[in-house]
């Protein structure tokens, strides 16, 4: 059973993860108890970056993820 990540666009390199941004009804920066630690990361050459802690998924703008697949090698 494969799941997929929550998948946030991402304007920049850079982005912030706390893990409780979509509950927020304010959406400014607050300490909360259902998130994580606010981590700071940065996208790579392959498009994309993973929260360590919620595996949230950014996704730089004007980019196209192929999600790998898990059947061993066979391709759809």
């Amino acid at each position: 059973m494969s799941q997929t990540p929550e998948t946030v666009p991402a304007h920049s390199h850079r982005v912030h993860c706390d893990g409780a941004t979509g509950i927020r009804s304010t959406g400014g920066y607050a300490p909360s108890a259902l998130g994580h630690p606010r981590v700071y990361l940065e996208i790579d050459d392959r498009g994309y970056v993973e929260c360590p802690y919620c595996d949230k998924r950014f996704v730089l703008e004007g980019h196209h993820i192929d999600e790998p697949t898990s059947t061993g090698g066979q391709h759809h």
